[in-house]
C-alpha cells in the first residue's frame, strides 16, 4: 500500500509516494535523487547514511520513510548553500577522508554536535562520531578537523 509523505527536504517541501516498509535512504536516493547519504551496512551501524531529522542525526537506512511525515530532513546537499561549511572546510584542510564514502555521514553527525555544542571537547567529539565508521583512515584527521572547528568557535 502506498502512502503520501510530505516533509521538508533541505529547506524545500517534498511530497512523495512510499510503501509502508520503504526506508528513507531508498526514497532519498532512488525517488528524490539525493545521493550524499550512502548505503553502507543497511543496519544503522556504519553511519554512511546519516541525515538530520529535525536537527538530530539519524540513520536513514533503518528509518522508515513514513516516519518523516511533517518533519525536516537535511542531507549534505542542504548544508552547502553558500559553499563549504566550516566543518567541511576543516575536513578538507585536515585531509579527514580518503575515498569520501563516509564523509557525508561524518559531516552530518558533526553538524548535529556543533549545533548543540559549538565548542565540544575532544572527548565529546569522539563520542558524537563514534557511530560513524571509516575504512580508509585512522580517525586522527577527522578529530583534528573537529578540534579546529571547536577551537574557532571559542574565539
Amino acid at each position: 500500500m502506498d502512502n503520501t509523505v510530505k516533509f521538508t527536504l533541505n529547506g524545500l517541501p517534498v511530497e512523495v509516494q512510499v510503501k509502508s516498509n520503504e526506508k528513507l535512504l531508498d526514497v532519498l536516493r532512488d525517488k528524490l535523487g539525493v545521493t550524499s547519504p550512502k548505503y553502507g551496512c543497511g543496519a544503522g551501524e556504519c553511519g554512511a547514511c546519516t541525515v538530520l531529522i529535525d536537527g538530530l542525526s539519524v540513520r536513514s537506512c533503518i528509518t522508515l520513510a513514513v516516519e518523516v511525515e511533517g518533519k525536516s530532513v537535511v542531507t549534505l546537499e542542504g548544508l552547502q548553500k553558500d559553499g563549504p561549511t566550516p566543518i567541511q572546510a576543516a575536513f578538507i584542510k585536515h585531509n579527514a577522508f580518503q575515498c569520501g564514502f563516509c564523509a557525508p555521514g561524518f559531516i552530518m553527525s558533526a553538524t548535529e554536535l556543533i549545533n548543540k555544542n559549538p565548542s565540544p571537547s575532544e572527548e565529546e567529539i569522539r563520542h558524537a562520531l563514534a557511530g560513524n565508521l571509516c575504512r580508509c583512515t585512522g580517525y586522527k584527521n577527522i578529530v583534528d578537523a573537529m578540534n579546529e572547528v571547536s577551537e574557532s568557535n571559542k574565539e
